[in-house]
């Protein structure tokens, strides 16, 4: 079954979440403790996630698993460190009745060590009846945990087991335990961890399982190199993580390069774009990388990447904390800096920069309102190597945002496709501005600061 119904997500606006760090979940799973339903703590998360203009949550990892999520132990439970189930089912009724999607970690290309079938090759060796579910399984030879047998970890990590996703049995345990989230906990998409080293077959089939399912079912695929059509087609996936642009909105800031991104942006979704029917999954930061706000280097560069962030073609995601530019660097072992734990979004309040989530409110309320920004073309008007300028049309509205990353305001003069005499209203000011010539001008735009202008 072709994909041609989860066009929610196009108009959504995403926030992210990850529980085991969110809640202050104990980093290693002792596997007796009875659950503590740390995850309800979310619930007080869900007036400010709507403040934001956010409408939905990728929340994840959830499943039990040893440490930080991604090495699962059990598809079926909730893991012990976060609740139950039930715990999980409450959480997400919370969210629905709000109006909030829900996008789970989908963790398929491999187990933890303790994932029970593995537990058995183990135990039983060549005579397991499950030897074949996992890659690479080699009796000539020892693991680096000294087991009797070889296998494939997830880039060369054996606490990571890569799952044989060809064979009919693993696929069959899978897919399960996709059909129960979907009809238990009534989730509305999945978040494909690994999807760039994932067999196709499997994405393929999954896909056309999930659709089957519920035809407005949304996937997503981590892929961070490579051609995102491999995986974002007709056939498979609905998206992918827009890797390239995350490195191009930091960069071109830090390196007062807008030509970097600018690039990027008319490759990928300008009048000859390789994606421009495609949309992506747009973020400053996650749990795998520095937050932006360690990785600028101007801290009031915070303002007009947002702006393009939610202005630029594709899905815009906040990570729970950067909206008020909370810092946070991966130490070479670990990635707890990346994954926090806050009580409650009151003390967003304490964060450096608790101003920002005003302004993301107010860049997610305008991309809300503005079919342009959400579905239009894209079309590149001007760049400097510190002001950056495009156009938005669609069939409903005409958008042009102006970007200064300067730390004095500018004077743009932006060429423009609209008739003279056109007038449109700068939508964070409400000033107003008509073409002449063809042309916009745009004076003493503010430093650090953009301009998004409708057409009236």
């Amino acid at each position: 079954m072709k994909n041609t119904n989860a066009s929610w997500a196009a108009d959504a606006t995403f926030y992210h979440i990850y529980p085991l760090g969110l809640t202050g979940a104990p980093t290693q799973n002792n596997l007796v403790a009875a659950p503590d339903p740390r995850l309800a703590a979310v619930q007080q998360w869900i007036g400010h996630i709507k403040s934001l203009g956010c409408d939905a949550l990728y929340l994840g990892p959830l499943f039990e698993s040893g440490t930080h999520g991604y090495d699962t132990i059990d598809y079926f439970t909730v893991d012990r460190r976060l609740g139950t189930n039930q715990t999980l089912q409450e959480l997400i009724e919370q969210l629905h009745e709000q109006g909030i999607k829900v996008v789970l970690d989908g963790v398929f290309n491999h187990v933890g060590r303790d994932f029970w079938a593995f537990k058995d090759l183990q135990a039983n060796g060549q005579n397991s009846a499950y030897r074949h579910w996992f890659a690479g399984v080699n009796f000539n030879h020892s693991s680096p945990y000294n087991d009797v047998f070889s296998y494939e970890g997830w880039n060369g990590h054996h606490n990571l087991v890569k799952l044989n996703l060809q064979h009919h049995e693993v696929r069959a345990h899978l897919f399960a335990a996709t059909k129960m989230w979907i009809e238990t906990f009534g989730i509305d998409g999945i978040r494909l961890d690994a999807a760039d080293v994932m067999d196709h077959g499997f994405l393929k089939d999954l896909a056309s399982f999930c659709r089957s399912l519920r035809p407005d079912f949304w996937l997503m695929g981590e892929v961070i190199h490579g051609d995102y059509r491999n995986w974002a087609n007709p056939d498979m996936l609905d998206s992918t993580t827009n890797y390239e642009c995350y490195k191009g909105l930091y960069s071109s800031h830090n390196d007062r390069n807008y030509f970097e991104l600018a690039f990027s942006l008319n490759r990928l979704f300008g009048e000859q774009g390789i994606y421009k029917h495609l949309a992506l999954y747009n973020f400053a930061d996650n749990h795998d990388v520095n937050r932006i706000a360690s990785t600028l280097q101007n801290q009031a560069h915070l303002y007009p990447l947002h702006a393009l962030l939610f202005t630029m073609p594709g899905i815009p995601a906040v990570y729970y904390g950067s909206e008020s530019g909370i810092s946070g660097t991966k130490l070479p072992h670990t990635d707890a800096p990346l994954r926090p734990t806050f009580a409650s979004p009151d003390m967003l309040q304490q964060a450096p920069h608790p101003e920002l989530a005003t302004a993301i409110s107010q860049f997610a309320s305008i991309r809300k309102r503005s079919h342009a920004l959400r579905h239009g073309t894209y079309k590149q008007l001007f760049v400097a190597h510190q002001q950056f300028a495009f156009a938005r049309h669609s069939s409903h509205d005409d958008v042009v945002v102006a970007i200064n990353a300067a730390e004095a305001p500018v004077t743009l003069t932006l060429p423009v496709d609209l008739p003279d005499g056109s007038v449109l209203k700068n939508l964070l000011d409400q000033q107003q501005y008509r073409v002449q010539n063809r042309q916009l001008v745009l004076e003493n735009l503010p430093a650090n600061w953009a301009c998004i202008l409708q057409r009236q």
